[in-house]
């Protein structure tokens, strides 16, 4: 049994991955700012309030799971905001900097706050999108959320490396396009479909692999 943790958890693939977690025996923490009666449901350990875009929210899931060890960390939460070129001004500029501190900076200041979690042989889990690939961006626009996903594969890069020494790996994981409220209900992937990809990559990754760009269904992704 493992201790895993996942942020973004009242609902879309991380409420689906808590599900199956729980449902294969481990325990799980559920990490999100209002949880849903789905997650409820599930009868795992919720801790409310934790909003990943702020770091002061971040530091109190730390104070809460002080003395926690944690086999997974899954940073999942995200946002997404639409955005063309020429509309970058205003509350669209807005949103681009709210998608930078919750899609980028997010993960990165949770696996930090956590550290003292986390021991030889725990994974860090960072749920990014093949969007924020260069070599894959072959329709544009999205500029914000692009933007920040790939500033989230850099950061998780750089995460494995550090981490490396200590025992830790990382992984980058798209999960595909998932049909959830984020997506205005779109997509072509259940979020139970991609939840059960992720954890796959995340039962396969190890120090040989940390670092890499996974798709959920395995193959790994151009940078």
């Amino acid at each position: 049994m493992s201790v895993c943790l996942v942020t973004g958890a009242n609902r879309g693939i991380g409420l689906a991955l808590c599900k199956r977690l729980a449902a294969r025996g481990d325990q799980v923490i559920a990490a999100c700012r209002k949880p849903s009666a789905a997650l409820e449901a599930l009868g795992v350990r919720i801790i409310a309030g934790v909003d990943v875009g702020d770091a002061e929210s971040i530091r109190g899931l730390a104070r809460e799971l002080e003395g926690q060890p944690l086999d997974w960390v899954i940073n999942n939460a995200g946002v997404l905001r639409r955005d063309t070129l020429g509309g970058l001004q205003d509350e669209a500029l807005e949103d681009v900097y709210l998608q930078f501190r919750v899609n980028s900076v997010g993960p990165l200041l949770v696996t930090q706050a956590l550290l003292g979690n986390l021991q030889s042989g725990s994974r860090v889990g960072i749920v990014t999108s093949r969007m924020g690939s260069m070599g894959d961006n072959d329709s544009g626009g999205y500029y914000g959320y692009r933007m920040s996903k790939a500033a989230v594969n850099a950061a998780g890069r750089s995460l494995a490396m550090d981490l490396k020494e200590r025992g830790i790996a990382v992984a980058l994981l798209h999960p595909g396009y998932v049909r959830t409220e984020m997506v205005g209900g779109g997509g072509d992937v259940e979020p139970e479909e991609a939840a059960a990809g992720l954890i796959a990559r995340m039962d396969e990754l190890s120090l040989a692999n940390t670092g890499s760009f996974w798709h959920a269904k395995g193959q790994e992704l151009p940078w």
